[in-house]
């Protein structure tokens, strides 16, 4: 039964990961709109924001494709624990001292 869930887990997270990719593409390529004849002359165009800013942001605001992402791999992680793959091991020693008189 364990390894069940372990398999529906992963699908499920390669599933998110990959929708999260394939919005990412989508957004990344051009949109079909009908170019002017003559471009504009008040369009002005802006300096990037510095790396830091941009990172930043990536984090104060994920896209919907980064939450997409993010939850398709703890999804996979969930999956590695389930399958054994990542076990975790928690003990405690007590250690007796010897009492002298």
């Amino acid at each position: 039964m364990r390894d069940w869930i372990a398999v529906i887990i992963a699908v499920l997270g390669v599933l998110l990961v990959l929708a999260g990719a394939t919005l990412i593409l989508l957004r990344a390529l051009p949109a079909r709109t009908p170019v002017a004849a003559v471009p504009d002359d008040d369009s002005v165009t802006s300096p990037p924001a510095p790396v830091t800013a941009r990172i930043a942001s990536a984090w104060k605001e994920p896209t919907p494709a980064d939450r997409l992402i993010f939850w398709g791999v703890v999804l996979l992680v969930l999956a590695a624990i389930a399958a054994g793959a990542i076990t975790f091991n928690l003990g405690a020693a007590g250690g007796a001292t010897p009492v002298t008189r």
